[in-house]
């Protein structure tokens, strides 16, 4: 029986003010107005490549929720599952991003306390809603954000999975939000309902205490949990305006480990969304090649490192054109300089 969504997500839908051009928070005049948010980025990236997807969330019922909800639509994701906050006090977390030159790194700024989200109840979601998605993706920043979202993000996961769907998790620590430990014991607990698992190799180390090489690592976690798929992305941060990108993909069934060649010397104009971009990538290649890891490393890859050169926390690249960056990606002869 076919579900109506590829891939749902729950999490925040965040407010971005930014000043222009490399301008300072501190010392700018305006702010250019964006929607992000980790899972929202999933979904978005996912839907721009041709799935099905709607995100879960809150937000206030006034016109900043209304412009959010139009920029979800925008991105082609389904509104289905949004919920309104009517409290005279209903507010949409906001985070200010400056961005930075070397030697200058940049900055976040969080204003996202008390947000409508926070408040969010199962009560105001439907019950077929769990049985509606063949994949279900949250990540640590909705765990962490509070303990009714926390709670709510568990019973989630339980809940999708108990109704067939795949479930997809990003560890995404926040040191900001919560501490190590905590982390390391939340996330635990939802690790044996977890199939797809990304967490870096910085955080599986800083945060789960893990020991050994990279593919020590994912192996480890595998045998630990009945993960299907675990993976890692690998960033070299040359400057703020240079990068380096690639991962390593595990698929534990075959007890296979899946890399190329990484993207190099990437013009990076804004790395906000791009390890979410990642995730849809990879999910993409998962849900829509019949589990192929090999697919699911290009797509990551590719969507991550391109969307490092989009401003913007969302990104918006088709499939065509994350085709044609995979196929140059892997072409080592002459290249047109434009593509016309």
């Amino acid at each position: 029986m076919g579900k109506d969504f590829d891939l749902l997500s729950f999490g925040e839908i965040l407010l971005r003010l930014s000043p222009p051009n490399n301008e300072r928070i501190v010392r700018g005049e305006t702010f250019q107005k964006q929607v992000g948010g980790a899972e929202l980025n999933v979904v978005s990236g996912v839907s721009l490549l041709g799935l099905r997807t709607g995100i879960i969330s809150q937000l206030p019922d006034n016109p900043l929720g209304t412009y959010a909800k139009n920029r979800i639509r925008f991105c082609g994701v389904s509104d289905d599952y949004l919920v309104y906050d009517g409290d005279n006090d209903a507010r949409l977390g906001i985070y200010y991003y400056e961005d930075g030159a070397y030697p200058r790194k940049p900055s976040v700024v969080y204003d996202r306390r008390h947000a409508s989200f926070c408040k969010i109840s199962l009560d105001d979601l439907p019950e077929s809603m769990y049985a509606s998605a063949r994949c279900f993706h949250t990540s640590g920043i909705t765990l962490a954000l509070s303990e009714n979202t926390r709670n709510v993000g568990i019973e989630m996961i339980k809940r999708f999975k108990e109704k067939g769907a795949l479930i997809s998790f990003d560890v995404n620590f926040r040191a900001n939000l919560w501490t190590g430990p905590e982390a390391k014991e939340c996330i635990e607990g939802i690790l044996p309902y977890v199939d797809v698992f990304f967490c870096s190799e910085d955080t599986a180390k800083l945060t789960f205490l893990k020991e050994g090489t990279v593919y020590d690592i994912m192996r480890s976690f595998a045998k630990e949990y009945p993960l299907s798929i675990v993976a890692s992305t690998q960033r070299i941060v040359h400057s703020p305006k240079v990068h380096t990108f690639g991962s390593v993909i595990y698929n534990a069934k075959e007890d296979k480990f899946y890399e190329e060649e990484p993207y190099r010397n990437i013009e990076v104009v804004d790395r906000i969304g791009s390890g979410d971009a990642y995730i849809s990538g990879a999910l993409y290649g998962l849900l829509a090649h019949d589990f192929d890891c090999q697919m699911a490393l290009e797509y990551g890859n590719a969507t991550s490192s391109v969307k490092n050169t989009i401003p913007g926390d969302l990104p918006s690249c088709g499939l065509n054109e994350i085709d044609r960056i995979i196929k140059n990606h892997k072409n080592t002869g002459v290249q047109l300089e434009m593509d016309r």
